[in-house]
């Protein structure tokens, strides 16, 4: 029988770290195979996002984009995930959209700073004071339960009520926040660079989540030309995230200069003084492990 997996009820069993390491073992799988689909009606948009792993099953994430929903007092984006069985292709869950967005999306990074961030680092930053950046403090505080955070967002007194809510500290001097940081996690809707790498100290850490379109950037040349650069999947950030598609066609940086992606995990070192720069692609296979997890935790 196809299960039902609501927001509140498929959370309830879930936890970070055990996230990370269900995306880990994703990725010692077969490499996913990888589909997208866009239908648009006016300003109106369809989104399916499909993957297929050998063994794990198909996910079809389904999302409406409708920008006209908080006018009649609904949300913008809607949609829902079907998990579908590896060997029968039955359809196993329908999963909520939110919930599996939200875990992928924080967890993709947690996951990469385990491997990459010192693990002594003790102040963490979050840059953007939405949804995402609470999702991050969440994510970050089970991998690094002794860590100060601080949130920087364009607009201080939004980064005045999130501090508040989440009990954590607020800072106004952008430049002076990343400096200070150990970890640096940005997830904002910033289409030109926020983080300049001659703020960052050697040590650092950073993540970058919120970049998604090919005009989108979150952090400048010379962040990237200082670090060492990994992404999730070479397949959906190389040719689509202006992240690191625009220095790509600009010769800023070389493919080369892309140490890795989750498929090589070895290649996720650093040395002490190393800067560590991280982008965040997400992708439909990431979609899948979540979902997979949230269905096998929900069965207990």
């Amino acid at each position: 029988m196809t299960k039902i997996i609501p927001f509140d009820q498929g959370e309830a069993n879930l936890d970070w770290i055990g996230l990370t390491d269900a995306l880990a073992a994703g990725h010692e799988r077969p490499k996913a195979e990888i589909g997208d689909l866009f239908i648009y009606r006016g300003e109106d948009t369809l989104l399916n996002r499909s993957a297929w792993i050998d063994g794990l099953g198909v996910a079809v994430k389904a999302a409406t984009v409708f920008p006209g929903n908080p006018d009649r007092g609904l949300g913008r984006v809607n949609g829902a995930v079907n998990l579908f069985e590896d060997e029968t292709g039955l359809l196993e869950a329908v999963v909520d959209f939110h919930l599996v967005t939200k875990w992928k999306t924080a967890g993709d990074s947690l996951l990469a700073a385990r491997r990459l961030a010192r693990p002594d680092s003790r102040k963490i930053l979050i840059v953007g004071a939405g949804t995402v950046g609470a999702s991050l403090h969440a994510a970050y505080s089970a991998a690094f339960p002794d860590a100060e955070f601080t949130v920087w967002n364009r607009t201080t007194e939004r980064a005045r009520s999130f501090a508040e809510d989440l009990g954590i500290a607020w800072a106004e001097d952008l430049e002076e926040a990343v400096g200070a940081a150990d970890i640096v996690t940005s997830a904002t809707m910033s289409t030109e660079p926020l983080i300049r790498g001659d703020w960052l100290t050697p040590g650092t850490h950073v993540d970058l989540i919120g970049a998604y379109r090919p005009d989108m950037r979150e952090a400048d040349d010379a962040a990237l030309k200082r670090a060492r650069i990994f992404v999730d999947s070479y397949d959906t950030t190389l040719g689509h995230i202006g992240e690191i598609k625009i220095p790509l066609d600009q010769g800023v940086i070389a493919k080369s200069d892309i140490v890795a992606d989750y498929y090589d995990p070895a290649a996720f070192t650093r040395a002490p003084e190393d800067i560590t720069l991280f982008k965040n692609g997400g992708g439909a296979h990431l979609d899948l492990m979540t979902a997979r997890y949230i269905l096998d935790r929900f069965e207990g």
